[in-house]
């Protein structure tokens, strides 16, 4: 029983989000908008091509000689449909020559059921659930502008149509949708040496409040995946405000900032060389038996090396980092000869703001430090003598050269071709919430 409890406990830990987000109503439209224009230029595309006669059955006797010369969008709607997914709407006029002299214009109207799963592959896809097609001829004239409907003249009109044709196209219409979901699992790099990936944890819940992903972040570190720390208050995603006037609310945990930290500190990016002012003769003043151990005058570093893994912590607008150090102070060149270790503790607030795509992380001022003597070659030391000599390095040089490390920022969870505009920046207990907009990219249309 132990040997399976500690199998199945790691498998559950390993499945847990941390990060997530929602698309609110609002950020559908602005999406559906985007979409209007793509797919009105596909479906021209499609529809006016030479094979487009097969979107009417041959046997059809007024359909056998029918040539689509115009296609206008008329309307194309996107709606969530609660617990299941969208439904997309099309309406499309069709401006059909069946001969020389004569056009008639056809409304044709497709309703089809959207859904979104995970493929094998571990990507997010939207496929067509249902889809069903319809078809009113208008009158006929030389000028479509000037067309008004009529009555449907019977149901041969709708018997004309090739069904599987038309939700062929509809189909067809997902595929750059799809090809920018599965962006959403692209590896970003960090540093040289690390890297982050989101990875949907499951299928997307439509909600009246919008569309809800859970994910989880993977760090690699030289192309391998690293263990994080498992969180110890599983995270959910907070429940969506209906009344959210932003495209999009990301939420990220505070195990996702900590992780973050982890996989920096495991790759090595934090590994601090300080420059220091004080030399072997200088700290003899203080410390007496430097004299005995260096009968030079050597210029003194300070090398910061983590015993203990940081840890971010959020509270109600605010933001920290607690940092577990332990520096060495170094002399002799060019082999450095460490005689004197100082365990470090020390608390650090951070900025977080948005710039694209990217969260952009800083530590700001030191809020908390303490000094304390871990081993030494030249005697005990007072905590007093110790915070005299290293305390201004520590102090100036640790949140600098980290900042150096975090100024790129890390890649938030995004799609191809959209950028995030109007970023808010909300730090609660436990997670922070990033209410955005949405905006795509001009160069890709």
């Amino acid at each position: 029983l132990s040997i399976l409890l500690s199998l199945l406990v790691p498998a559950h830990a390993a499945r847990s989000p941390d990060c997530g987000g929602i698309l609110t109503p609002s950020g559908l439209s602005y999406c559906k908008s985007r979409l209007h224009i793509s797919h009105t230029a596909v479906l021209k595309q499609d529809l006016m091509a030479p094979t487009a006669p097969e979107l009417f059955h041959s046997s059809s006797k007024p359909s056998s000689g029918n040539q689509i010369n115009s296609v206008k969008v008329a309307d194309l709607s996107l709606t969530l449909i609660p617990d299941t997914g969208l439904r997309l709407s099309i309406d499309v006029d069709l401006g059909v020559t069946p001969a020389p002299s004569t056009t008639k214009v056809m409304k044709l109207s497709i309703v089809a059921d959207l859904h979104v799963e995970m493929n094998p592959e571990g990507n997010l896809e939207m496929v067509t659930s249902a889809c069903k097609t319809s078809m009113e001829q208008m009158q006929s004239t030389e000028e479509m502008e000037r067309l008004t409907p009529r009555s449907s003249s019977s149901s041969d009109v709708d018997q004309e149509i090739n069904v599987d044709k038309i939700c062929l196209e509809v189909s067809r219409l997902l595929l750059l949708p799809n090809e920018r979901l599965m962006s959403l699992t692209d590896q970003f790099p960090i540093t040289p040496s690390c890297q982050v990936q989101y990875l949907p944890l499951a299928a997307p819940m439509f909600s009246e409040q919008g569309i809800t992903i859970s994910l989880q972040t993977t760090f690699q570190v030289v192309g391998m995946a690293i263990p994080l720390p498992v969180s110890p208050v599983p995270f959910s995603m907070p429940e969506p405000v209906s009344s959210s006037p932003s495209h999009l609310t990301l939420a990220f945990s505070e195990h996702f900032y900590s992780s973050l930290f982890f996989a920096l500190e495991m790759s090595g990016a934090f590994n601090m060389t300080m420059p220091s002012p004080l030399t072997t003769a200088t700290m003899a003043q203080k410390i007496t038996q430097m004299g005995s151990l260096f009968q030079e005058d050597l210029p003194v570093m300070l090398q910061a090396v983590f015993r203990s893994s940081p840890r971010v912590v959020l509270e109600e607008g605010k933001a920290a980092l607690k940092l577990f150090l332990t520096v060495h102070a170094e002399a002799g060149s060019p082999a450095f000869q460490s005689f004197l270790s100082v365990n470090v503790d020390m608390t650090t607030g951070l900025l977080l703001s948005v710039v694209d795509t990217r969260m952009t992380i800083s530590a700001a001022g030191i809020e908390e430090i303490d000094l304390s003597l871990a081993a030494s070659n030249v005697g005990p030391v007072p905590d007093a003598v110790l915070e005299e000599l290293f305390l201004p390095t520590i102090r100036e040089e640790v949140p600098a050269q980290m900042n150096v490390v975090l100024s790129e920022g890390i890649f938030l969870p995004h799609i191809s071709s959209f950028t995030y505009t109007d970023v808010n920046v909300v730090i609660h207990k436990d997670y922070v919430l990033v209410p955005c907009n949405l905006k795509l990219q001009a160069s890709t249309g």
